[in-house]
């Protein structure tokens, strides 16, 4: 039976909530360097400038298809937030994300078979307040969200922000970055925009 929220609408110009967590709920970030691949598998098909591997054989760039707006990684799930310029570009990143982290993994703990649970769940997001309500969604999803490294945080606040990262389109819709810290910052609201937005997550 297929999983609830497996693209049920794809379709270029849009955004999309994206989720994906370990098979069994296993941990898929067991250390500091696993985070760290996998951050730079974003950089590999983000960035402006394609990367080849060793061979000298380009990977795949998808720069100018997908814009990566907002991220999280947790020990054993991802969220991801996007703008998807060109139909199917989501399904691409994420394949070639997906598979190239299983054989990093696998390798480096001598195991086989999937890694990830099923493939992603990925929901559109066609409102302007649960765009802003999911990419608070995501960046709270530490505990600690302002200490947190493997999140997009640091960087909406211009603390080293990568150029496959994208965030102006979230900022834009808040004015500047202060407003956006206040947004974080009120609980309260979080707490009830949770309720609203639950239709717009594809981890429900």
């Amino acid at each position: 039976m297929p999983c609830k929220n497996v693209v049920k609408n794809n379709v270029s110009d849009s955004y999309y909530h994206i989720y994906a967590r370990g098979h069994a709920r296993q941990k898929i970030f067991r250390d500091d360097d696993d985070f760290r691949f996998f951050l730079n598998l974003f950089k590999r098909y983000l960035s402006a400038s394609p990367a080849c591997d060793k061979n000298g054989r380009p990977y795949s760039n998808l720069h100018d298809q997908i814009e990566l707006l907002a991220y999280c990684l947790m020990p054993n799930y991802l969220h991801m937030l996007v703008y998807q310029v060109n139909q199917d570009a989501m399904a691409n990143l994420m394949k070639s994300i997906m598979s190239s982290y299983g054989a990093y993994f696998n390798k480096k703990y001598k195991k086989s078979g999937a890694v990830f649970e099923s493939r992603y769940k990925a929901a559109r997001v066609d409102n302007d307040t649960h765009l802003m309500y999911i990419s608070r969604y995501i960046h709270l999803s530490p505990g600690d969200w302002q200490a947190y490294l493997y999140s997009s945080i640091h960087a909406y606040f211009g603390i080293g922000q990568p150029e496959w990262l994208q965030p102006d389109r979230i900022i834009e819709l808040f004015g500047s970055t202060p407003v956006y810290a206040d947004f974080l910052d009120d609980y309260v609201d979080y707490k009830k925009s949770l309720k609203e937005i639950k239709k717009s997550l594809a981890n429900r």
